[in-house]
């Protein structure tokens, strides 16, 4: 019986990990289930998998958690730390679906402890990609793709050679706005932005589809991942989601990795690595569907992609400024206090001043220098929206 922890239980990538863990309750025991405020889910969800612990990041949310689940003899705990806690506690697979530089810290303890991360918390790669994979590789620990885009790039790659690969190509829905005109989108509402055309996702990465800002995280994931350059990154904006990534090769092929924009494959497929099982998806019918369009992407409508190259080029912990302004400015649109083409003017803005971040940039990858990274460019960015929204 295999160990497992699923961190952000209560999102869409967790849900749809116990979706798959549930139709097999004989083959995993849980060891914890972690999840913020939804403590009603997080409560349901530990009781349904017979969790040993269920853990909520909100302190305050600690006793209502604590008095759910009285009586079911499931440990219970709040809190930053008790988050690194159950991270601790040994599991053979970890879910990684926190959203966020939050989810870094307890993705980090799970590989310390020798665990398979499945990662879906692209932020960790993104803020500190050398010092997950150093930290997996001193541990023993083991880091899978979740992210659609780099679970289609990892099984494209499974017996090829790194030094035949020209380039990966990730696709982009293109989010709510890819028909928009131009001058629509400094108008573009929250509600709007919270629509996809295509997934099922919560609020915060739907606008981050929107704004292309999620793909560019997946553009410097792409790059820490597999350890190809930058210029062998490519991306390309596919309306239907049903070509994943493609992997080019040195003869002139094109690996492509197809499946319909259901994310219990790519959790499935990291949950039986290295074997490949059966899976509750849609199969698809190339007939109906007719045909794939593809189209260049425009970096005016999507700055966040440029921002990307820009990052990758400036190297040092710049990913984890990119990252932490990317989040605050996001705050700051659901907050009705940026229209949605200044996110990216607040992301660049603090990307571009590096007294922002007290000259760490070029500091040793470390957590703790990570994290003061962060609060850092987090400061710098609520600052920069202040003077837009005043």
């Amino acid at each position: 019986m295999r160990r497992v922890s699923i961190f952000g239980s209560t999102g869409s990538i967790g849900q749809n990990t116990i979706d798959l863990i549930a139709r097999a309750p004989d083959e995993y025991e849980v060891v914890a289930l972690t999840g913020a405020r939804n403590i009603a889910q997080l409560a349901q969800d530990a009781v349904r998998l017979r969790a040993r612990i269920a853990v909520t990041a909100a302190p305050d949310l600690g006793p209502e958690l604590k008095e759910a689940l009285a009586g079911t003899g499931i440990e219970t705990a709040a809190g930053p730390e008790a988050l690194i806690e159950a991270a601790a506690r040994p599991a053979d697979w970890v879910m990684s679906a926190i959203v966020g530089a939050a989810g870094l810290a307890p993705g980090l303890t799970a590989l310390e402890q020798g665990a398979t991360l499945a990662l879906a918390n692209k932020e960790s790669l993104v803020c500190a990609g050398a010092l997950a994979l150093k930290t997996a590789q001193r541990h023993g620990g083991k880091l899978l793709p979740v992210d659609s885009e780099h679970s289609a790039v990892f099984q494209a790659l499974i017996g090829e050679e790194m030094a035949a690969v020209e380039r990966i190509i990730i696709t982009a829905s293109g989010g709510a706005f890819r028909d928009w005109p131009l001058e629509k989108l400094a108008h573009a509402t929250l509600e709007q932005a919270s629509a996809h055309p295509n997934w099922d996702m919560g609020q915060r990465i739907t606008i981050d589809s929107a704004s292309m800002f999620n793909k560019a995280l997946e553009v410097i994931e792409t790059r820490e991942f597999f350890g190809v350059d930058p210029d062998q990154i490519e991306v390309i904006v596919h309306p239907e989601s049903m070509i994943h990534a493609l992997v080019g090769f040195n003869d002139g092929a094109l690996m492509a990795h197809v499946g319909p924009p259901d994310m219990r494959h790519a959790i499935g497929f990291a949950l039986h690595y290295p074997d490949r099982r059966s899976l509750p998806v849609e199969r698809l019918d190339l007939a109906a569907l007719g045909q794939f369009t593809f189209r260049a992407p425009d970096d005016t409508r999507w700055p966040a992609l440029r921002l990307a190259r820009d990052v990758m080029k400036r190297g040092g912990l710049s990913g984890a400024v990119f990252n932490a302004a990317k989040e605050i400015a996001l705050d700051g649109f659901i907050d009705g206090r940026l229209r949605f083409t200044q996110m990216a003017e607040v992301v660049e803005q603090v990307l571009t001043d590096e007294k922002a971040v007290d000259g760490l940039i070029d500091a040793e990858m470390t957590l703790d220098n990570v994290l003061a990274v962060d609060h850092l460019a987090r400061k710098a960015a609520r600052t920069a929206i202040s003077r837009k929204a005043g």
